[in-house]
């Protein structure tokens, strides 16, 4: 059931019918994040932290939306061009979250992982990885 519900997350995605789709919901299970060194490099990503918060995408208001103790908004810019191999689906937006920073989001399901999906917000200094699964 899982993956008939991936399939059409990835046929909503990949085939830019997204804009008039009802908001897609997922549910985030843990999140990690990983910071910018002095150097300019990335140290490395933190240890996965349980994290139970829903995830909502509304193409039709170009938003994205995380439901967690301090609720994130993303204003979808720009839809990036979809990635989709044998190995994984990538769906990238720019944003403008709701403090009026600027950061990347992709959405990538990895396909050799028994199609696990994952959210990444990429900031300039920091970046954010959430496990999700369409709720």
């Amino acid at each position: 059931m899982k993956s008939i519900q991936l399939l059409v997350v990835c046929l909503f995605l990949s085939f830019g019918s997204l804009a008039s789709a009802q908001p897609i919901r997922f549910q985030a299970s843990s999140v990690s994040f990983a910071d910018k060194k002095d150097d300019g490099t990335w140290n490395e990503w933190s240890d996965f932290t349980d994290a139970n918060v829903l995830i909502t995408l509304d193409a039709k208001k170009d938003l994205i939306s995380i439901n967690s103790s301090e609720i994130q908004s993303f204003k979808i810019k720009a839809y990036g061009d979809i990635t989709d191999n044998d190995e994984v689906n990538i769906v990238p937006f720019e944003c403008v979250d709701n403090k009026f920073s600027k950061c990347n989001i992709l959405i990538i399901t990895k396909k050799k992982e028994n199609n696990r999906i994952q959210l990444y917000i990429n900031y300039n200094e920091v970046k954010f990885v959430y496990n999700i699964y369409v709720k």
